[in-house]
């Protein structure tokens, strides 16, 4: 059984009320994947804005494996110390990795996020030597409009983190950098400038799986 784990931040876990791209992604792979697979990691919950906690289970459809490795205000920085026990817990085979918007817009710059990465890589791999990593660039928000110098740090963020993928890259623990999500746009597939709605999740799951199977012959083409 091949095991994948969502790791991210808001984009990943959620909120209550709705699929997620991890839903999307479940979907996509029970419908050309050949084998059996599940969706692993150490939480199941959706983040619940009412509360302000990761405590919701109102799925808009919860019958799925709902597992993952994401939080609300996580990023490179929260989630690299936590990827070794998680992977190995949960004996993951393929991470599948949105990060890094919440790292530059509150704790780090790109230099410093990007060696975040190589520790995240380094503990993933310490846990499950073979295992595999599908990363996303990081997607500008509504923030990068206005913010030149925020717009400026995730461009240059998205060229370190494109350089340690490449370093860090070997046939034994593949590390894919996905194309950003074709056509997002934020003020379409997104609900407030940075998370995705339907539309959206379907484009976040559309590049995990195109780089998935271009790269390695997994699934089919995305059929949203």
């Amino acid at each position: 059984m091949l095991r994948f784990m969502p790791v991210g931040d808001s984009m990943t876990i959620g909120s209550a009320g709705e699929h997620t791209w991890r839903y999307r992604m479940w979907r996509h792979l029970r419908e050309t994947y050949g084998g059996p697979f599940a969706l692993v990691g150490p939480r199941e919950t959706l983040y619940d804005k009412a509360t302000d906690a990761p405590t919701s289970y109102e799925y808009a459809d919860p019958a799925f494996p709902r597992a993952h490795l994401a939080g609300w205000g996580e990023g490179w920085l929260h989630m690299a110390p936590l990827i070794g026990e998680a992977v190995r817990s949960c004996r993951a085979d393929v991470l599948l990795v949105s990060l890094g918007l919440i790292d530059l817009g509150f704790y780090t710059n790109a230099e410093q996020t990007a060696g975040n990465v190589r520790e995240f890589v380094a503990e993933a791999r310490a846990a499950n030597p073979r295992v595999r990593m599908v990363v996303l660039p990081v997607v500008p928000n509504v923030r990068a409009e206005s913010d030149a110098p925020f717009a400026a740090e995730v461009a240059r963020f998205n060229e370190l983190l494109a350089k340690a993928v490449a370093d860090l890259d070997e046939p034994r623990s593949p590390l894919l950098l996905a194309s950003p999500p074709p056509s997002y746009d934020i003020h379409l597939d997104t609900y407030d400038g940075t998370h995705p709605n339907a539309s959206g999740e379907h484009r976040i799951a559309e590049a995990f799986a195109e780089a998935m199977y271009q790269a390695w012959d997994l699934g089919e083409p995305y059929a949203a």
